[in-house]
């Protein structure tokens, strides 16, 4: 029964070619073109996990080594969401509502602190085996191919920070600020005050320590507080960054997010929001939602556009980075990949392949299905003291 469904569903895609080894022994090819990447069953997969989900399905298989893939992980990826269109269009109304009812209900705050612990708090240890010298975990910024990943880290950084036009004594908060690399930078060349606020412990403790460790300590500050809280402190910030944080804020909780930016940021101020995006809104991928990144939501870029107005925010500009982040996803795989031995006796070989999935899967996704990164850079109400042109962002100091 469960070979006869899965023939069923893999003789309707016409496009690409794979190969499928079945428990049983037996290998059959579907498609016309040699194939490029290779299925084998270890084990059978029950027809009703199938059929109710067939992402989270395939994802825990290969989890737990009922399934290995091997070849070209872009055309794995296409065949996987060709495979989620087709079950979502069966899907009915009635839970097409209900999927819709769960995006719009707000994230309590002790909710999304959890969700965010459960990710970023696997540890500094485990973090410090793949990231680069500055602890980066978002898209890097590849001047040339050939950038180290450290390097990228760092150009994205100083990319973020030369698009806020920094001055002197201004005062900069990070929302969602990692390990801290970019509120320490922004102190050290800029001269500004910092502060950086993260739901991490692990991050917070790590960034305090760099805080001390470069004297930085009147000049840098680094808080473990949501942003709801901070917006009702009455504290105010000339600029505004948030790197890799709104995808953790959820659907509903964007106009929390947005007023809160606006409460913080001083008049004229400006801010960029860093930020995975789709081409369209939908569903989350249900595998990274309950095993990367639980409560996460990936914003269309026209839905983050049609916030801002409502918010006394005016759009300077928008970037697209999909290429930087699917390198740097590859990067961030190749050294998880030459540590995996080290992982594994930290957590075993079930999450040795997790992870190993999400990384190779997120980087495909990046260069083939639409899947994005953008930065946003708005101001609050109208600014009309800043450069006539980007040449700033790329002139060599």
């Amino acid at each position: 029964m469960q070979k006869r469904v899965l023939q069923n569903i893999f003789n309707r895609f016409n496009t690409g070619a794979f190969e499928v080894t079945y428990w049983d022994g037996t290998t059959e090819q579907y498609g016309k073109k040699p194939p490029s990447f290779k299925v084998v069953f270890r084990e059978k997969i029950p027809c009703g996990r199938i059929a109710k989900d067939p992402v989270l399905a395939f994802g825990e298989a290969y989890m737990d080594g009922a399934i290995d893939i091997s070849g070209e992980m872009d055309d794995i990826i296409n065949f996987t969401n060709s495979c989620a269109k087709i079950f979502r269009q069966r899907q009915s109304s009635n839970i097409l509502a209900k999927i819709l009812s769960r995006w719009l209900r707000p994230t309590p705050l002790r909710k999304q602190q959890l969700d965010v612990q459960r990710h970023y708090d696997l540890g500094n240890d485990f973090f410090s085996l793949w990231l680069d010298d500055t602890m980066s975990y978002s898209c890097a910024y590849f001047e040339k191919p050939g950038d180290s990943l450290n390097q990228a880290q760092i150009q994205k950084i100083d990319h973020v920070l030369k698009k806020l036009q920094l001055h002197p004594g201004e005062d900069l908060l990070d929302i969602g600020s990692g390990w801290g690399w970019l509120i320490l930078r922004a102190a050290q060349e800029y001269g500004v005050k910092a502060m950086g606020i993260t739901l991490s412990r692990e991050q917070f403790q790590e960034t305090r320590r760099r805080i001390t460790e470069l004297g930085l300590q009147d000049r840098v500050e680094v808080e473990m507080m949501d942003y709801r809280v901070l917006a009702g402190s009455g504290r105010a910030f000339d600029k505004i960054a948030s790197v890799g944080m709104f995808e953790h804020v959820g659907q509903a909780n964007y106009p929390h997010f947005m007023m809160a930016v606006k409460k913080l940021l001083r008049e004229g101020g400006l801010a960029l929001l860093h930020t995975i995006t789709h081409t369209k809104e939908g569903p989350v991928n249900s595998w990274i939602k309950k095993y990367i990144f639980p409560g996460g939501h990936i914003p269309s870029l026209r839905e983050v556009i049609w916030l801002l107005p409502d918010y006394d925010f005016n759009v300077i500009d928008v970037e697209s980075l999909r290429i930087h982040y699917a390198m740097t996803l590859e990067r961030w795989a190749d050294g998880f990949e030459k540590h995996a031995d080290k992982v594994r006796e930290m957590y075993g070989d079930r999450f040795v392949r997790m992870w190993r999935l999400y990384l190779r899967s997120c980087a495909a996704s990046f260069r083939v299905s639409g899947l994005n990164v953008h930065q946003i850079l708005f101001s609050k109400n109208l600014n009309n003291d800043l450069p006539l042109t980007r040449r700033h962002l790329y002139d060599i100091p």
